[in-house]
């Protein structure tokens, strides 16, 4: 199977299918060699998707959606990857197409290679949508709870591929040992970036390095942890934080991480121990549901709580197609359940940091005044809204609460 034709059937999977690119990219029978390419292509069409639409509609009314996957991928070539000749694009496009759709599709892509690239300037809410690929109601949201011109901000910074960011792995080496690698710029803490694929290089597969938001790093460090503690990561699959959490603790202590499914139970379990973590235990558990540890027995107590992910559309593009708005309710409904039952576990002087990859003020500011109206032991000492444009990295929010009595 050609390169175009596995990109095909990973875009049919992520429109219908709600999968995840980056997953089925892994899976599919792609070499290393043009894995670039497919990627590129993947990402750029996902990105790109109500633009490339508006290319060839004034052309053709109803397709199949695989059709219309197939023009979006092809419009998104010949507009946007000027190293490949128009004529492989179209000859491919047709080859891929159906035996009834092949002129369709050849004389579709010829309009659109004539009629050039068309773009909004962007100037109002609705242009926004069609240049940035946004669903309007994530642009609506945006602009109710942060005016419009970071609304669009947000949207823009979203069009461009994210960077990757990894932590130094201080169980395993040192800082300064990292900084002498070429290519490695260190950032603050034990943050870093990389120019490279850390994923492919042997500091990453022994477990010296992770790869791990720029923001996130910030918000664990927001649990002001210390050697010895007795820690509760309540949501912690795949367990990146709570590695991070171990390594501010110097592996002494002891860290109870938690996730709804034992598989990825089992995740957090073998990062731990390709990373040399050894304080961690990892449970199978249902955060909404009481009762599951003794009351006051945590010193410090992290929910990273299942979100929307609107902080994350740099990274995962996807998750804009496959979000609705009625599916951001129950979310709050869970981010609610498990915040007043993990809050009982946490000790009178205890930290609790509530985090989100999300930009919605109502699972994050909104979530953090409601909890404290129901729990006064509880006092807020800050809260931040890490927008995805400061650092060029994901966006977050999190809230640093303690308890007083």
């Amino acid at each position: 199977m050609s390169v175009r034709a596995e990109v095909l059937n990973i875009l049919e999977r992520v429109f219908r299918q709600h999968g995840f690119a980056s997953l089925l990219l892994r899976k599919a029978d792609i070499s290393k060699e043009e894995m670039g390419l497919a990627s590129e292509i993947v990402y750029g069409t996902i990105r790109n998707k109500t633009l490339l639409e508006e290319q060839w509609r004034p052309f053709t009314k109803h397709v199949k959606p695989r059709v219309s996957a197939l023009l979006n991928m092809s419009v998104y070539q010949l507009l946007f990857l000027d190293s490949i000749p128009s004529y492989a694009v179209i000859f491919e496009a047709v080859e891929l197409a159906g035996k009834s759709e092949k002129d369709f599709v050849n004389a579709v892509l010829r309009k659109v290679q004539a009629q050039g690239i068309r773009k909004p300037e962007g100037n109002t809410i609705e242009e926004l949508a069609v240049l940035t690929s946004h669903p309007l109601w994530i642009l609506q949201l945006w602009k109710a709870h942060y005016g419009f011109e970071t609304m669009k901000e947000i949207a823009l910074h979203n069009q461009e591929p994210s960077l990757v960011y990894g932590r130094v792995n201080t169980l395993k080496c040192k800082k300064t040992d990292i900084a002498q690698i070429p290519d490695v710029r260190m950032l603050e803490d034990d943050c870093f970036f990389y120019a490279g694929v850390l994923q492919r290089t042997e500091l990453f597969l022994k477990g010296m390095v992770l790869i791990q938001d720029r923001h996130s790093q910030k918000v664990v460090r927001k649990l002001d942890v210390l050697p010895g503690m007795q820690v509760l990561d309540a949501c912690a699959a795949p367990g990146t934080k709570t590695q991070q959490i171990a390594c501010l603790m110097k592996n002494q202590g002891k860290i109870v991480a938690t996730d709804l499914y034992e598989a990825r139970c089992n995740l957090i379990d073998e990062l731990m121990n390709r990373t040399g973590v050894s304080i961690v235990c990892a449970k199978q558990n249902d955060a909404t549901i009481t009762g599951k540890f003794p009351k006051e027995s945590f010193d410090r107590i992290l929910i990273d709580a299942p979100c929307s992910g609107l902080g994350d559309l740099s990274h995962k593009p996807e998750i804009r197609w496959h979000l609705e708005p009625t599916s951001i309710d129950e979310l709050v409904r869970t981010q609610e359940a498990i915040l007043d039952v993990n809050a009982e576990y946490l000790r009178v002087g205890g930290i609790l940091v509530y985090s989100t990859c999300t930009l919605n003020r109502k699972e994050n500011e909104q979530q953090i005044k409601k909890f404290l109206a129901k729990h006064s032991d509880y006092v807020l000492l800050e809260e931040e809204t890490l927008f995805p444009m400061i650092n060029d990295a994901d966006g977050f929010y999190y809230a640093k609460l303690k308890r007083n009595q």
